[in-house]
């Protein structure tokens, strides 16, 4: 055999077990992420008895659909009222966000940069600093306690990610185009329209997804703004489900699958869509 030979087996041989390293810690890595997932399936299949933390890790001796009967029930109501507080508040943000994203990137103003370095500011404002002017705000204008007033404070605090995410992507938008709508007639609120528009939905599947993922897993406005249950959201109503008793481990998992679902089969729908937003434009040619 030929030293070239041997060489290229050599070669092909080190590659492979590289190759069957990374597997093998791809692997590793992807079933500790996933480990909380099956606790919480796994106890949430269990009947109250089967429920303790001595077998958290053990398969349930059968399936049961108890605890999900149960969580449903209890979080039925609060769900809706999290359909009702995500959609207009992520729609809401996500329009006021393309609007500005549009300014910030095609119009040239005296003051644009500064504008949108304060507006960008917001983004940096942590919630806990501002619960008490937000809460007295609300009061004055009468919307605290409601739904209307978490819907408020979503879309307000939902601008500066918004409008930065929508920049981003119109800045890759040929300004020719725009120009063609301009010699066509078009006003700035019709380039806006018929051009702009058309061409976002890369940029709002993006949008969309970060909003509402991050506003129907927030906790602290919606439990701090909603104070009767009737109104309340589901992550305040799951935190509600742990009792100041008797704990029912089982229900409590199966109620964190049930208000985590909406979120996970967005992203199952529009993953594939939210990686091409994300890369939308970020390449020429």
């Amino acid at each position: 055999m030929s030293s070239a030979t041997q060489t290229w087996k050599t070669e092909r041989a080190v590659a492979s077990l590289k190759r069957t390293v990374l597997y093998i810690t791809l692997v590793a890595f992807a079933a500790l992420f996933l480990t909380p997932l099956y606790v919480v399936i796994s106890t949430g299949l269990k009947t109250f008895q089967e429920a303790r933390l001595a077998a958290m890790w053990s398969l349930p001796p059968s399936v049961s659909l108890q605890a999900f009967s149960a969580a449903f029930t209890r979080l039925a109501p609060h769900l809706e009222n999290s359909f009702k507080l995500v959609i207009p508040a992520t729609f809401g943000s996500a329009l006021l966000g393309s609007i500005n994203g549009y300014v910030f990137s095609k119009w040239r103003f005296r003051g644009a940069n500064t504008i949108f370095a304060l507006m960008l500011f917001g983004m940096f404002i942590p919630y806990q600093s501002i619960l008490i002017p937000l809460v007295v705000f609300l009061r004055t204008i009468g919307l605290y306690g409601t739904l209307w007033g978490l819907i408020l404070t979503h879309i307000v605090y939902g601008i500066p990610i918004t409008t930065l995410m929508f920049r981003n992507f119109y800045a890759k938008i040929p300004d020719e185009l725009l120009d063609a709508g301009h010699i066509d007639g078009l006003d700035l609120l019709g380039v806006y329209r018929r051009i702009i528009v058309p061409l976002s939905a890369p940029g709002l599947v993006v949008v969309v997804i970060w909003q509402f993922t991050s506003i129907w897993n927030d906790f602290l406005f919606a439990v701090t703004i909603t104070q009767r249950p009737g109104v309340q959201p589901i992550t305040v109503a799951l935190q509600n489900l742990a009792g100041s008793q008797v704990i029912e481990w089982n229900v409590q998992m199966a109620g964190a699958l049930l208000a985590a679902m909406p979120t996970l089969v967005l992203y199952i729908i529009l993953g594939k869509y939210f990686i091409r937003g994300m890369l939308a434009g970020s390449v020429k040619g």
